[in-house]
């Protein structure tokens, strides 16, 4: 079964996600469409990045990620006089673990990869001959390119290979002497607040090594990693690693359509600080416990 994703800014208000669902089973009758998102903040390729790199690993190889954030190109004819070309957008294809991404080199594909590097990087330069291609890409571009990668096409027929790509800013945890000072890197629909810092990040201190994790209310510091929301009372704070292995503070049973989630209740924000501070073994639970 060939997988296509989509994921986007387009809303489901409007009928811009049945048309381009509509293009691709005209032109992939087989394939199998999944929706990762369509309510990314508007032109915010990094939320993109973040919501596909969190469930990429679960897909199978061969699957193609469609990526319609930001994703309007940025040809030649546009540049200003004065203005380097390494201001052009075009599209682009990411082999990357097996797996295929279509999206614009507009800082999607550095925010995805973080420190990884591509299996392989094509620009589909060719669209500069195609203006019915310019607008709506997600529909007009990307699921032609999708096509061709699921037919097996040498992609050299139709794009060229390149090494270099825009990079997105993505904030990653400061690690210092007995403290990890990380960020908010999304607010999920419950108003989980879900951190940029890792399990990983937590072990480098030793699993025995107790601490305290702070954020904008500091009466609300958590020293306890628990293995499951509901390890704490209803209405409680809570710290877990997610699926993820990100760190996550949370309200038990909270939600921002009732009684309001983590981010509300602490006044928390996106890019927000959390600190982490590790002091002398014995003060509180273990992190060996979890393992």
């Amino acid at each position: 079964m060939q997988i296509i994703t989509l994921t986007s800014d387009l809303g489901l208000k409007d009928y811009y996600v049945a048309s381009v669902k509509a293009r691709l089973l005209q032109e992939l009758p087989s394939a199998h469409c999944i929706d990762i998102s369509h309510h990314i903040k508007p032109f915010d390729s990094i939320e993109a990045a973040f919501q596909l790199r969190s469930c990429f690993h679960q897909f199978p190889s061969g699957t193609v990620h469609l990526i319609g954030v930001d994703c309007e190109p940025y040809l030649p004819y546009k540049l200003q006089p004065g203005q380097p070309e390494n201001s052009l957008i075009y599209p682009c294809i990411m082999e990357f673990q097996g797996q295929f991404v279509i999206c614009s080199d507009n800082g999607f594909i550095g925010a995805f990869l973080g420190i990884d590097v591509p299996n392989a990087l094509y620009r589909y330069k060719n669209i500069e001959q195609y203006p019915e291609q310019w607008n709506f890409m997600l529909k007009n571009c990307f699921i032609g390119l999708a096509k061709n990668v699921v037919a097996k096409k040498p992609m050299t027929e139709f794009c060229e290979p390149v090494t270099k790509f825009k990079r997105a800013f993505t904030p990653i945890p400061q690690i210092e002497h007995n403290l990890i000072i990380g960020n908010v890197i999304y607010i999920d629909t419950f108003g989980n607040i879900i951190t940029n810092i890792l399990k990983s990040d937590f072990e480098r201190f030793g699993l025995d090594v107790p601490f305290t994790i702070s954020y904008q209310k500091r009466n609300d510091d958590i020293d306890t990693i628990s293995k499951a929301y509901n390890d704490v009372p209803m209405g409680d704070r809570v710290a877990i690693f997610n699926e993820d292995q990100r760190l996550e503070i949370a309200i038990n049973r909270g939600a921002n359509a009732g009684s309001g989630g983590a981010n509300k209740l602490f006044g928390v924000r996106l890019g927000e600080s959390v600190r982490v501070t590790f002091f002398p073994r014995g003060s509180v639970q273990k992190l060996s416990s979890l393992l």
